[in-house]
C-alpha cells in the first residue's frame, strides 16, 4: 500500500519551495515609531493577502546571523506567485526598508535513494512539503561533487543507506529535502525541524562522518531560525 501511494503521490504536480531571508536596514529602526507600526501593519497584511495561493511559514533570524533578521518559507505550485508576492512586498513602506540577502530556490521530487529505511508514510509525501509544528528550523544548501554523481547508483544507495540509519537515531529531526537542480546554485536545499537543537547537533556531528560526507563540496550557510507569526515578527525586525 505504501508503494502505491507513493506512486500515485509522484504522479501529482511538484511544489516549488522558496528560503527567502531578510535583513533589516538599519535606517527603518531611526523612523518615528508611529511610522514603523504602520510599516509592520501594512506589510504583514500584505503578506497573509497571498495565503490563498502561497504556503507560508514565517520564522525569526534575529540574532542567529549578522545578515539575515528573518525567514519567509514559501511554498507553491506556481513560480509566479513568489515574484508576485515579491513585488507586492517591495511596494510597502517597510518593504523599500528590505534586503533579500540569502535566498535559496527549490522544488519537491522522489528521491531515487529510498528504501525500507524511510520513516513510515514519509515517502508518499516527497512531491508535497508537510510542515510540522517544531519551533526550531535549521537550513542549508547543498553541493555534492561530480565524482558523486558518476559512481553507480548501486554505490550511492549503499552510502545513503548509511545515512538514512544515522538519521533514524534521531526521531525528534524531521527533515525536508527540496532539489534545486538547474534552478539555483546548490543541487539541494534542506530543513530540519526539530524542538530539540541539542538533537540536531549531534545528528549533523555524525553525518559528517559517514561515507558520502567526504562527497560533500558545500554545505552553508547554516541558518537557524525559530518559529513566530509573521506580526511578531516584523515588530521585533522594527525595534518595537
Amino acid at each position: 500500500m505504501a508503494n502505491q501511494a507513493a506512486e500515485e503521490n509522484a504522479k501529482l504536480p511538484r511544489q516549488y519551495v522558496h528560503f527567502g531571508f531578510y535583513q533589516v536596514d538599519q535606517a527603518w529602526l531611526l523612523l518615528d515609531e508611529d511610522v514603523r507600526r504602520q510599516g509592520v501593519a501594512e506589510l504583514s497584511e500584505v503578506i497573509r493577502g497571498f495565503s490563498d495561493r502561497i504556503l507560508l511559514y514565517p520564522y525569526s533570524t534575529l540574532g542567529m546571523r549578522a545578515e539575515t533578521d528573518f525567514l519567509l518559507w514559501r511554498i507553491s505550485f506556481d513560480l509566479n506567485d513568489f515574484e508576485e508576492m515579491t513585488a507586492a512586498i517591495r511596494k510597502t513602506r517597510m518593504g523599500k526598508y528590505l534586503k533579500l540577502t540569502i535566498s535559496f530556490l527549490s522544488m519537491t521530487k522522489t528521491s531515487i535513494y529510498i528504501d525500507d529505511h524511510e520513516h513510515d508514510g514519509q515517502e508518499a509525501s516527497r512531491n508535497r512539503i508537510v510542515v510540522g509544528n517544531a519551533k526550531y528550523l535549521f537550513v542549508y544548501p547543498f553541493v555534492k561533487s561530480r565524482e558523486w554523481y558518476l559512481l553507480p547508483v548501486e554505490e550511492r544507495q549503499k552510502s545513503m543507506k548509511q545515512h538514512i540509519v544515522f538519521g533514524h537515531k534521531f526521531p525528534s529531526v524531521k527533515l525536508n529535502t527540496t532539489y534545486s537542480f538547474g534552478l539555483d546554485d546548490q543541487d539541494f536545499v534542506v530543513a530540519f525541524e526539530s524542538n530539540h537543537p541539542e538533537d540536531f547537533v549531534d545528528l549533523v556531528q555524525g553525518l559528517r562522518e559517514t561515507e558520502a560526507s567526504k562527497y560533500t563540496v558545500r554545505d552553508t550557510p547554516i541558518v537557524t531560525c525559530i518559529r513566530q507569526d509573521i506580526d511578531t515578527i516584523l515588530a521585533h525586525s522594527s525595534g518595537i
